[in-house]
Protein backbone atom coordinates (compact mmCIF):
# COMPACT_ATOMS: atom_id res chain seq x y z
CA UNK A 1 0.00 0.00 0.00
CA UNK A 2 1.31 3.01 -0.80
CA UNK A 3 -0.26 6.69 0.29
CA UNK A 4 0.57 10.19 -1.37
CA UNK A 5 -0.76 13.14 0.28
CA UNK A 6 -1.12 16.70 -1.11
CA UNK A 7 -2.61 20.15 -0.55
CA UNK A 8 -0.85 22.05 2.58
CA UNK A 9 0.37 25.52 2.28
CA UNK A 10 0.60 28.93 4.16
CA UNK A 11 -2.55 29.90 4.54
CA UNK A 12 -4.20 32.84 7.03
CA UNK A 13 -6.34 32.43 9.82
CA UNK A 14 -9.41 31.71 8.74
CA UNK A 15 -8.98 30.13 5.50
CA UNK A 16 -9.69 26.90 4.50
CA UNK A 17 -7.55 24.26 2.60
CA UNK A 18 -8.62 20.66 1.59
CA UNK A 19 -5.73 17.91 1.81
CA UNK A 20 -6.16 14.56 -0.74
CA UNK A 21 -4.45 11.14 0.05
CA UNK A 22 -4.36 8.98 -2.97
CA UNK A 23 -3.97 5.44 -2.05
CA UNK A 24 -2.63 2.84 -3.82
CA UNK A 25 -2.20 -1.43 -3.40
CA UNK A 26 -3.94 -3.95 -1.19
CA UNK A 27 -7.41 -2.29 -0.43
CA UNK A 28 -8.15 -5.20 2.26
CA UNK A 29 -5.06 -3.70 4.50
CA UNK A 30 -5.97 -0.45 4.11
CA UNK A 31 -9.55 -0.35 4.97
CA UNK A 32 -9.57 2.39 7.26
CA UNK A 33 -7.90 5.23 6.69
CA UNK A 34 -6.80 8.40 9.06
CA UNK A 35 -5.62 11.58 9.24
CA UNK A 36 -2.83 12.86 11.84
CA UNK A 37 -0.83 16.04 12.22
CA UNK A 38 2.06 16.86 14.48
CA UNK A 39 3.31 20.06 15.14
CA UNK A 40 7.62 20.66 15.80
CA UNK A 41 8.13 19.71 19.59
CA UNK A 42 4.66 17.69 19.94
CA UNK A 43 3.59 14.34 19.47
CA UNK A 44 1.37 13.10 16.54
CA UNK A 45 -1.99 13.76 17.02
CA UNK A 46 -5.22 11.72 15.65
CA UNK A 47 -7.22 13.97 13.49
CA UNK A 48 -10.13 12.12 11.94
CA UNK A 49 -10.40 8.64 10.79
CA UNK A 50 -12.95 7.06 7.99
CA UNK A 51 -13.55 3.55 6.29
CA UNK A 52 -13.98 2.96 2.63
CA UNK A 53 -17.33 1.20 2.85
CA UNK A 54 -19.04 3.57 4.92
CA UNK A 55 -20.00 4.31 8.37
CA UNK A 56 -19.99 7.23 10.85
CA UNK A 57 -16.25 8.93 10.53
CA UNK A 58 -14.64 10.04 13.59
CA UNK A 59 -13.25 13.92 13.94
CA UNK A 60 -11.08 14.60 17.01
CA UNK A 61 -12.41 17.42 19.45
CA UNK A 62 -9.90 19.82 18.69
CA UNK A 63 -11.25 19.94 15.34
CA UNK A 64 -14.68 19.08 15.25
CA UNK A 65 -17.12 21.42 12.99
CA UNK A 66 -14.33 22.86 10.98
CA UNK A 67 -12.41 20.11 9.51
CA UNK A 68 -14.30 16.72 7.76
CA UNK A 69 -12.74 13.61 6.12
CA UNK A 70 -14.72 11.94 3.17
CA UNK A 71 -13.41 9.26 0.26
CA UNK A 72 -14.28 9.32 -3.29
CA UNK A 73 -13.78 5.72 -4.16
CA UNK A 74 -13.65 5.98 -7.51
CA UNK A 75 -10.40 7.76 -7.46
CA UNK A 76 -9.04 6.03 -4.16
CA UNK A 77 -8.70 9.20 -2.31
CA UNK A 78 -9.24 10.39 0.91
CA UNK A 79 -10.04 14.36 1.34
CA UNK A 80 -9.20 16.69 4.83
CA UNK A 81 -11.20 19.67 4.40
CA UNK A 82 -9.90 22.48 6.38
CA UNK A 83 -12.34 25.00 7.59
CA UNK A 84 -11.67 28.09 9.73
CA UNK A 85 -8.28 27.17 10.42
CA UNK A 86 -6.08 28.66 13.06
CA UNK A 87 -2.93 29.11 14.14
CA UNK A 88 -2.41 26.15 15.75
CA UNK A 89 -3.57 23.77 13.19
CA UNK A 90 0.07 24.46 11.99
CA UNK A 91 1.67 21.03 11.60
CA UNK A 92 2.51 18.84 9.13
CA UNK A 93 -0.46 16.57 8.21
CA UNK A 94 -0.13 12.54 7.44
CA UNK A 95 -2.28 10.01 6.13
CA UNK A 96 -2.61 6.60 7.23
CA UNK A 97 -4.02 3.30 6.59
CA UNK A 98 -4.95 0.15 8.46
CA UNK A 99 -6.95 -2.95 8.08
CA UNK A 100 -10.32 -2.68 9.22
CA UNK A 101 -9.35 -4.56 12.72
CA UNK A 102 -6.37 -3.87 13.49
CA UNK A 103 -5.04 -1.75 16.12
CA UNK A 104 -2.32 -0.15 14.66
CA UNK A 105 -1.76 1.80 11.63
CA UNK A 106 0.16 -0.01 9.18
CA UNK A 107 1.03 2.56 6.37
CA UNK A 108 1.79 5.88 6.07
CA UNK A 109 2.19 8.76 3.65
CA UNK A 110 5.24 11.34 3.58
CA UNK A 111 3.27 14.14 5.35
CA UNK A 112 2.33 17.62 3.85
CA UNK A 113 3.36 20.79 5.93
CA UNK A 114 -0.06 23.13 6.72
CA UNK A 115 1.02 26.58 8.44
CA UNK A 116 -1.44 29.10 9.21
CA UNK A 117 -0.52 32.14 9.92
CA UNK A 118 -2.24 35.04 12.53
Amino acid sequence: VQLQASGGGLVQAGASLRLSCVRSGNTFSSAIMGWFRQAPEKEREFVSVIAWSGGVPSVADSVKGRFTISRDKAKNTVYLQMNNLKPEDSAVYYCAAKPRYASEWSYWGQGTQVTVSS
